[in-house]
């Protein structure tokens, strides 16, 4: 609920980030930017030996599950602040990963972590000659109980 309301504040200062000389850039939230950064480091160390194109498999409630949970909960969370933004200040934020190289290593985390065959293990009581459902072509429903 926070994440939509924090743009605001660098609203009130956009006027003062056009007066350098290079492209002005804009950092997110430093607390969400550091813990990014930390987290892309240790993605690394566990992707390091995965070309894109293959995927790794993370078992679930494993300690490397919860460290890619948590760094895809932190892209949702940047995500949510950049749609709250204004125009303006998306282009300064959007500088900011460009030079950080945050959304290159976003993208070559998740082709590494994208699995071959996202196929829903869903219940079906369908017959074996209908379309396999997989995670593309079906809505996923993430009631909390």
């Amino acid at each position: 609920r926070l994440m939509p309301e924090l743009p605001k504040f660098d609203d009130e200062d956009l006027t003062s980030y056009g007066d350098e000389e290079e492209e002005p850039a804009l950092s997110p939230p430093a607390a969400l930017m550091s813990l990014l950064a930390t987290q892309e480091l240790l993605l690394e160390n566990i992707l390091e030996c995965i070309p894109v194109g293959e995927f790794a498999v993370i078992q679930p409630l494993s300690d490397e599950f919860c460290l890619v949970l948590g760094y895809l909960l932190t892209w949702k969370l940047t995500l949510a602040f950049f749609k709250a933004a204004s125009s303006q200040l998306r282009v300064l934020y959007s500088q900011y990963l460009r030079r950080t190289k945050s959304l290159n290593k976003l993208l070559y985390h998740l082709f590494r972590l994208m699995p071959e065959n996202p196929v829903s293990s869903g219940p079906t009581s369908e017959t074996p000659n209908k379309d396999t459902k997989t995670f593309f072509t079906e809505e996923l429903h993430l009631d909390v109980k």
